[in-house]
């Protein structure tokens, strides 16, 4: 399968598009063509590795990794991805039972597998280049943690995520550098964009990004929405999808341009509602962000959303250069009418402040008994005004015992600890504290070599 980059340049393999992670125009990239999938094609599947077996075998055709691509699935989706119906028309997708209880270790786990068998061989040392607003970090920290001839770096706002995900961040050691930035999201993400078409340090490293940017975390994410469907059993489902980075939705239309009956996408935000904003105003625009209970979605600038802008602009790269040319002088841009009728062509939108985020906690447990982190919050907030005559799937991103304090805001109780993450946070923290400076990390990166 070859690859495009949404700047220009072609002909990708998967191989350069996993281990590269960005293309060197400073592109994300995209397959020039999907493959396709009807109900009959996985409806006999019996188990959720073997449907991803099947759903993932055409992208690897004829690649290094097509012959250990099923001890690859087993590897990454070794645990339960669970969709429980709380009311009728009403449905949870549970993507939080991995090792660090977040939606980010299924796409973590299925790079980490990928790239240790690329790099088995390969004589410079494998960089993982990781910038988080909470969950990814932690996800591929735990993924990468003891692989040989790897080392990850983990870039992640000073005072901006939960104290459990900076724990999470930080309890590892060894091939694990966690490196707390003076900074945002949206600083670590610039810092991390820059390092890779950097030319001295890509000299000395197998440089690759392992944040939702990375299409290998998508095409895994892509496996869990067929699966939900499955399991739902309808004509047709709805999604409502919580999104920071962009990574989780999009992957939500590409399951669907490949064949799955999704009728509606719903993201839901929170007050830092720049995809909000982008869609149903058609005016993305730079702001500063907001610290709020769902630190995982404090973004200002949504990587993924570059892809969405080249399938709605017809796949024309001239155009996403000048969209992100503008938008780096001017902190805005206004999509033309044919970019802002697909946006909204494929999406619905809703932005969710704290005291909204904190009132859905409440409300979800006492109707339903169901105990939901900040995040997954903001998506049944979205739920709750939706038609329950239409089935309604809304995603659970991570295990509320991660967000006590917000948990307990909402609740008055404080969420119990699931037994893994007791051990995980009973390690000792190591972490270096950064200026938001791209070369100072350089220079680090290169003497922990």
């Amino acid at each position: 399968m070859d690859f495009v980059s949404t700047r220009g340049t072609r002909d990708y393999r998967i191989e350069e598009v996993l281990t590269k992670g960005i293309a060197d125009d400073g592109g994300l990239f995209i397959p020039t063509e999907l493959p396709s999938f009807t109900y009959n094609d996985l409806s006999d599947t019996q188990s959720l590795q073997d449907m991803a077996l099947r759903f993932l075998q055409p992208f690897f055709k004829s690649s290094l990794l097509e012959e250990s691509l099923s001890e690859i699935v087993n590897e990454a989706f070794s645990f339960a991805i669970p969709t429980e119906t709380i009311s009728p028309g009403y449905s949870i997708m549970e993507l939080f039972h991995g090792p660090t209880a977040a939606f980010k270790d299924v796409g973590a786990r299925f790079l980490a597998s990928c790239m240790s068998r690329l790099n088995a061989k390969q004589l410079r040392p494998l960089v993982v280049l990781v910038a988080t607003s909470g969950d990814t970090g932690g996800a591929v920290a735990a993924a990468f943690n003891d692989l040989p001839n790897a080392k990850v770096v983990v870039l992640f706002p000073e005072g901006k995520v939960s104290k459990r995900q900076e724990k999470q961040l930080t309890c590892w050691g060894n091939n694990i550098l966690s490196l707390s930035v003076k900074g945002t999201f949206d600083d670590c993400q610039k810092i991390v964009k820059e390092l890779f078409i950097d030319d001295e340090l890509q000299q000395h490293t197998s440089l690759t990004a392992i944040n939702s940017i990375n299409w290998a975390r998508l095409m895994a994410q892509v496996v869990y929405y067929f699966w939900a469907y499955l399991q739902i059993d309808e004509q047709e489902i709805n999604f409502i999808v919580p999104s920071g980075n962009f990574g989780n939705v999009f992957s939500a239309n590409v399951a669907k341009r490949m064949g799955l009956p999704i009728n509606q996408l719903h993201i839901s935000t929170n007050q830092n509602d720049i995809l909000h904003s982008s869609i149903k105003n058609g005016l993305m625009k730079k702001n500063v962000v907001t610290q709020t209970y769902s630190p995982s979605m404090d973004i200002q600038v949504s990587s993924n959303f570059e892809r969405q802008l080249f399938e709605s602009s017809g796949r024309d790269s001239k155009t996403i250069n000048n969209i992100f040319h503008e938008f780096s002088k001017n902190n805005l841009y206004r999509f033309d009418k044919k970019i802002q009728h697909d946006l909204q062509s494929n999406y619905s939108t809703t932005a969710v402040s704290n005291d909204e985020t904190l009132n859905a906690i409440k409300q979800i447990k006492q109707k339903y008994n169901y105990l939901a982190d900040p995040h997954t919050s903001t998506g049944l907030y979205a739920l709750l005004e939706k038609d329950a005559n239409l089935p309604w799937v809304s995603l659970a991103c991570a295990h509320p015992a991660k967000f006590g304090n917000a948990i307990e805001k909402a609740t008055g109780e404080p969420p119990v600890l699931p037994k893994d993450l007791s051990k995980l946070f009973d390690k000792e923290e190591k972490m270096t504290i950064l200026d938001n400076n791209k070369d100072i990390l350089k220079s680090l990166i290169l003497k922990n070599l």
